[in-house]
């Protein structure tokens, strides 16, 4: 009886491999320069560079349609060097920018579609590596060390309250689609949650990764994570945390808004890997990265960009209602 079952279950296992599909890109856009993150505003993808820019694409129109240039640095030997910038966010029309300072120190940016306006320079010291926004007047930031701050976008000097989370490495952080709360993770493959308004800590999850977390998403009160540990954390909004075990280190994680779909850097060949988060079936595979896939962002259910260490931006149709070679995104989300 024993055997029969475990036969059955092969073949349950083989059905469902033949009903999973490969993916291959819709369209593709090309950045000046490598790809460090980007973000999707009102149909529009705004793309940081290490080339000193953050390029802007229409993704109806699938072309460049502006740029926002960051100032270059003199290095001692009189070099003119182009700033890496490291973030990018979108809220009510401006634009959040993290870039490489000299002495190893960060810059902060704020540009108000006409206008660059200095938060955070080298004189301050501070080692910001992404920053994102709370509402207009405030973001949060979190550094190298580990401390998450507070941070107005009006007077420069001005913090709501700065916070060292643990000694280990930062990592990333998401906000909630409400901006009320965060997650974020480190080195340790601690994740953890905290109030933005006050910087409290509403919980330290019992880590589902052994190692470091490059990347996590947060969409619809589930969080999922990316580990060097070759696993996909998954702590849903409902039911048990698991890990889905990935044959290579898995540098990126996404979520689609509703949280029912998730997505993951696969393998050495640069894959995406499709899974139902519910129940952490694999799905359809997603083949034609030419670079280890690092940022993943969904533009609605059916679809989502991606990016690596490349110069590519690649947007990925999941939908049926048209075939998905040719498919772009909808109109309406």
């Amino acid at each position: 009886m024993n055997i029969i079952l475990k036969l059955l279950f092969i073949s349950l296992l083989f059905s469902l491999s033949l009903l999973a599909k490969e993916i291959k890109p819709a369209f593709i856009l090309k950045s000046r320069g490598l790809v460090n993150d980007f973000v999707l505003d009102d149909f529009h993808l705004y793309t940081a560079n290490n080339e000193g820019s953050v390029e802007i694409f229409d993704i109806r129109t699938q072309k460049k349609v502006d740029e926002i240039l960051l100032p270059s640095h003199i290095n001692v030997r009189g070099d003119d060097i182009p700033a890496k910038v490291l973030s990018v966010d979108r809220l009510g029309g401006k634009t959040l920018i993290v870039s490489t300072d000299i002495d190893g120190y960060r810059d902060v940016w704020l540009h108000d579609g006409k206008k660059l306006k200095s938060l955070i320079n080298k004189d301050d010291k501070i080692t910001v590596k992404e920053a994102r926004f709370i509402n207009a007047e405030e973001f949060m930031y979190g550094t190298l060390g580990y401390d998450v701050t507070r941070h107005s976008t009006g007077d420069s000097s001005y913090r709501v309250y700065s916070d060292h989370i643990e000694e280990s490495a930062f990592s990333d952080l998401a906000m909630s689609e409400d901006k009320k709360s965060m997650v974020t993770a480190s080195e340790s493959g601690r994740v953890t949650l905290i109030e933005v308004k006050t910087g409290k800590i509403l919980n330290s999850f019992e880590s589902l990764n052994v190692d470091n977390i490059y990347k996590l998403d947060y969409k619809n009160g589930t969080i999922i994570t990316a580990g060097q540990d070759r696993r996909v954390g998954v702590y849903p909004k409902v039911g048990k945390p698991y890990y889905l075990k990935s044959n290579f280190l898995v540098y990126s994680v996404g979520l689609s808004p509703s949280a029912k779909i998730g997505v993951y850097s696969a393998n050495e060949h640069n894959d995406l890997q499709i899974f139902d988060v519910k129940s952490g079936e694999k799905m359809d595979i997603l083949k034609g990265h030419d670079s280890v896939p690092s940022t993943i962002k969904f533009f609605n259910e059916d679809g989502f960009f991606s990016a690596g260490f490349g110069y590519h931006i690649y947007y990925w149709h999941l939908g049926h209602d048209e075939p998905k070679e040719y498919a772009s995104p909808s109109l309406t989300k």
